[in-house]
């Protein structure tokens, strides 16, 4: 089979692969039936894998869930059929899988990063969104693939097919990383703990969906990563009757609502752009009750490492102070980041002379401005500090909606068109 029927032939699988996992999205580190489907995709093909616990650091990990829900998403995934070997090897929240190819030809060690993960969103029924209107919208109420990470490790398994169908024509080693939790910069540092990108020479990732150019473009490179730091804080005071003796009281709500307005008030810097949002604020079990309890999610991102170093700071001394101020405890956990970065700007010309005689790309961009946060980061970064080179690409579709939004979906054109570019610069280097 020649590369143009080989790539013809994925057309359908990717489509496929990609509404499969949508139908059954899961958070970081509950990826077990994610891994699951991973590895049965690959376990016949001539890659090596390596799943969970070997796969990553378990210590270099941030936000991991509480063991409750751990042992919730392992019951599940038990009763989805997920063989217990296989389960073992993941138990904890390990999840992933690193699938490794050496086609023994010298050459190149190219390595590849697809996420998995999805968001905590309930997806929208309305007739009109196209996973609800084609039926595979989300069958976990709650979680959803709402930014194309099930886009991304249905690309990967094509990637996947393509170098163990052409093993023979290639050279070098090929490393595949289906990470897990990347929402929230919270699992590809532990991948990269374990060496997997220590002697790589060229790094390929990039993103479904960005940018409002029709399906079958390409971005080169990604501008502006915002590094970010994501934080969880609890504030702790003492419950008691609002009418009777609200003097008693210690006001955890108060403190955490203070402490959300003040920290949208944060200055802004002079050097580059920053970000502080608080996404999540939940206090109080009752109108007569003071509030003993509040627990908030918030993020800072800065155009630089030492700008979001900057926002992280004052952040943490605004909520210390607003607990300080209504006299309550307060706890500051640090759940996941993610660095700033840029792509090496060789893989412009390189993704552009690659791509020439791509009938599934309509044109190659230079750059395509991110101004989000990505832990994809710390793998480029590692690779770069080891004399490699990285790029983290983008293939754009016109969106219905935002990515983590309820009614997100991506053009599916735009899988065949990632998967080609991949293919055609694995050929190209």
């Amino acid at each position: 089979m020649d590369h143009s029927a080989f790539l013809k032939s994925l057309e359908g699988y990717l489509v496929e692969k990609r509404r499969e996992f949508h139908r059954y999205p899961e958070v970081g580190f509950t990826e077990y039936v994610t891994t699951h489907r991973i590895v049965e995709e690959l376990k016949d093909l001539d890659f090596t894998l390596t799943v969970g616990k070997d796969a990553l650091v378990s210590e270099e990990r941030y936000g991991v869930p509480s063991a409750e829900v751990l042992s919730e998403a392992e019951e599940r995934a038990a009763s989805f059929g997920v063989p217990s070997n296989l389960l073992d090897q993941m138990r904890g929240g390990n999840t992933g899988v690193v699938a490794v190819l050496d086609t023994g030809n010298p050459g190149p060690h190219v390595a590849m990063r697809f996420d998995i993960d999805a968001l905590p969103i309930l997806e929208s029924d309305e007739d009109n969104h196209v996973p609800t209107k084609e039926g595979f919208k989300s069958e976990r109420p709650g979680e959803m693939h709402a930014c194309g990470h099930d886009g991304h490790t249905a690309i990967g398994l094509g990637v996947a097919k393509y170098l163990h169908q052409f093993k023979e024509e290639l050279k070098g080693t090929f490393t595949l990383l289906f990470q897990p939790a990347e929402e929230g910069g919270r699992g590809a540092k532990a991948m990269v703990a374990k060496g997997w990108l220590d002697d790589v020479d060229y790094f390929l990732s990039g993103h479904l969906g960005i940018g409002e150019h029709e399906a079958g473009m390409v971005a080169a490179t990604t501008s502006r990563f915002l590094a970010s730091a994501k934080l969880n804080v609890h504030f702790k005071g003492k419950s008691a009757h609002a009418g009777v003796e609200p003097n008693v009281g210690r006001n955890a709500l108060l403190a955490a609502a203070s402490a959300s307005l003040h920290l949208h008030n944060i200055p802004r810097h002079k050097d580059g752009a920053t970000r502080v949002n608080v996404g999540r604020l939940v206090a109080g079990s009752g109108r007569n009750v003071i509030a003993d309890t509040a627990f908030m999610e918030m993020e800072t991102r800065g155009e630089t490492t030492e700008l979001n170093e900057y926002m992280q700071t004052e952040a943490k001394r605004i909520i210390q102070a607003s607990g300080d101020l209504y006299n309550v405890e307060t706890d500051i956990e640090f759940m996941g980041e993610a660095l700033n970065g840029n792509c090496d700007p060789e893989f412009i010309d390189w993704v552009k002379k690659a791509n020439e005689h791509n009938p599934y790309v309509k044109e190659v961009y230079d750059v395509q401005e991110l101004g989000a946060s990505e832990d994809v980061t710390f793998m480029m970064k590692r690779v770069q500090e080891r004399g490699g080179k990285a790029t983290f690409m983008v293939f754009p579709s016109p969106l219905p909606a935002g990515h983590h939004h309820p009614k997100f979906d991506v053009d599916e054109y735009s899988l065949i068109t990632a998967v080609s570019t991949f293919i055609n610069i694995i050929r190209f280097l």
